[in-house]
């Protein structure tokens, strides 16, 4: 073999072991569409006293809430539907095709809740047509977060790949926040009564701009190289077979991100007004300032994790959940929005260290050939089991059960759980893909 032939044999090898090119709009167009897919599921939650009222007979208020977050609960219940039709489409044609589906689906289904006639003017069809988006809507959230993931982690240099998929978490958490933030706005700037008749429809129409933009991002993947190296005729199966244990890791890992999240920013701003007697629009701000303390501490500790290892940043937010919850919530049930800060603000760096090691965990756990149908399963089944019940059963353990506290012992049981599946993943930081 002559010195030419090698030399070029050795530049092809690194060219193929090296990640894709990876440029600004491919991180914007793999991180910002996860804040359009939690805008709407932030938005909704934030105003579910509000859809409990519009879209339910008003004799029960209880009942109409319980009901509006059951809705919230039926869509995370599709996530699994939606990570199987999303995973096959990415692992057998591609991550950007994936992508680009997930997107509009999204968008089409968040503009046509704020055109949604109530129960007032169409009876049950209100809430019927309400939940038949809802779980279209679940189903696209199935197939975004996890191949968003995916598609970035396939890029992204071993040394600093957590760093670069911690966006993917500030999209989501940016999204949530940026539902809250037009929640209290459209709250604060309203009357009870047009908040009520008309001022609900707003956040969901303004999401239409979030969604053409990311459609726009979308578009530009199309150049993007990228193929996998195989094509299984049924990716699921293969990851049933080859990836079983870590994907039951990675099951039990996210069950506590599903329930902090949904506990603490979605059902925290029904629990202060009920609890707290703060207003709505109160309730609202003090968690949009608690989700920009979050969004600020995820790329530190995800930076952190690029360190000293995924496991540790892990291990330690979860310890502090089984530690911290009972004292933090008995901030937040102390009556009034001085300690109900303080309460969300340590709940607010809790979940920056788990949510930030969440995306890299979850890529860095399953072959290629099969990642994005093993990761997808696996986080939306603990996703859509925790996450989307943890805002209902939070209902029920404080207006059910009156028990204020209840849900601090359920989040510490779920993180103990989470904690002890932890010591059985592989840390991969810095180290390349499998």
């Amino acid at each position: 073999m002559s010195v030419g032939t090698a030399t070029a044999d050795a530049t092809a090898a690194t060219t193929a072991d090296s990640p894709p090119p990876l440029s600004l709009r491919l991180v914007l167009a793999g991180s910002v569409g996860n804040m359009l897919e939690w805008y709407d599921f932030g938005a909704y939650g934030f105003l579910a006293a509000i859809f409990a009222r519009n879209f339910f007979p008003a004799d029960n208020g209880f009942a109409g809430l319980l009901a509006a977050y059951g809705m919230l609960a039926a869509s995370f219940l599709m996530r699994p539907v939606g990570g199987v039709i999303f995973g096959h489409i990415g692992d057998r044609h591609g991550r950007r095709h994936a992508l680009y589906l997930s997107a509009g689906l999204m968008c089409v289904s968040t503009a046509s809740i704020g055109l949604l006639p109530t129960y007032a003017t169409a009876g049950m069809a209100a809430p019927m047509l309400l939940l038949l988006l809802r779980l279209l809507q679940g189903v696209s959230l199935g197939g975004e977060y996890s191949t968003s993931v995916v598609f970035l982690a396939e890029r992204a240099q071993p040394r600093w790949r957590g760093l670069l998929l911690s966006l993917c978490s500030v999209g989501a958490m940016g999204g949530t926040m940026l539902g809250s933030l037009v929640g209290a706005a459209t709250a604060s700037l309203l009357s009870q009564e047009e908040l009520m008749a008309w001022g609900w429809r707003l956040p969901f129409l303004v999401g239409l701009l979030l969604g053409i933009t990311t459609l726009w991002l979308r578009y530009g993947m199309r150049s993007a190289q990228e193929e996998p190296p195989e094509r299984p005729r049924s990716p699921l199966m293969r990851a049933f077979i080859d990836d079983w244990r870590a994907m039951l890791v990675c099951t039990l890992i996210n069950l506590a991100g599903g329930v902090n999240t949904y506990m603490l920013f979605v059902y925290l701003v029904t629990y202060m007004q009920q609890v707290d007697g703060l207003s709505p629009g109160s309730a609202l701000q003090v968690n949009t300032f608690s989700m920009i303390v979050t969004v600020a501490l995820l790329p530190l500790f995800a930076a952190l994790s690029d360190v000293i290892g995924r496991k540790r940043v892990l291990a330690g937010a979860l310890i502090g959940f089984v530690l911290f919850s009972w004292p933090l919530f008995r901030l937040l049930s102390a009556t009034t929005e001085q300690s109900a800060i303080m309460g969300q603000l340590g709940f607010a760096v809790l979940i920056a260290a788990y949510t930030s090691v969440s995306p890299a965990i979850l890529a860095e756990m399953f072959k290629r050939a099969t990642r994005c149908s093993a990761a997808a399963v696996s986080n939306n089944v603990s996703r859509g089991l925790a996450g989307g019940t943890a805002p209902m059963i939070g209902v029920y353990l404080v207006s059910g059960l009156h028990d204020d506290m209840g849900p601090a012992v359920y989040i510490m049981a779920v993180a103990a759980l989470s904690l002890a599946a932890t010591f059985f993943m592989t840390d991969r930081a810095r180290r390349p893909m499998p």
